[in-house]
């Protein structure tokens, strides 16, 4: 894993995450979302293909991704880098990210909606504050 040591139990705790990918107009557009830390090490996210965010990130693979820990806001977690994206066909991590939240993810999706694994891949890893 790209992370530090000390965050790990943020990365594996169900909180939220914001994500920020680039409009067309190269603005930013950043919202809360659910995410899931795997095996391997790398930080997953599940969105249906009718989000913004994910037809961003299929223009644009540029993303930043900040987690903020509930018991101290001030510590967090910055990564920058891009995404890689890949068909949930049988929709199998879209329930693994429910099942960490108690959540049923599908009634987010239409009958022919399609989900998307994204993979953040970073470039940079920033700590908040910074290690001693």
């Amino acid at each position: 894993s790209v992370f530090p040591e000390s965050f790990r139990e943020l990365l594996e705790s169900p909180g939220v995450c914001v994500l920020s990918t680039i409009e067309p107009d190269t603005t930013p557009q950043s919202s809360a979302v659910w995410y899931l830390l795997g095996e391997d090490g790398k930080l997953r996210i599940s969105l249906n293909s009718t989000r913004r965010k994910l037809q961003n990130l299929q223009r644009n693979p540029g993303l930043s991704v900040l987690l903020i820990d509930p018991q101290n806001p001030g510590r967090t977690l910055e990564l920058r880098g891009r995404a890689q994206l890949d068909l949930d066909e049988d929709r199998s991590f879209r329930d693994q990210v429910g099942a960490k939240y108690g959540a049923d993810l599908s009634v987010h999706d239409g009958p022919t909606d399609k989900r998307y694994i994204v993979t953040v891949e970073p470039t940079r890893v920033r700590e908040w504050p910074p290690p001693a």
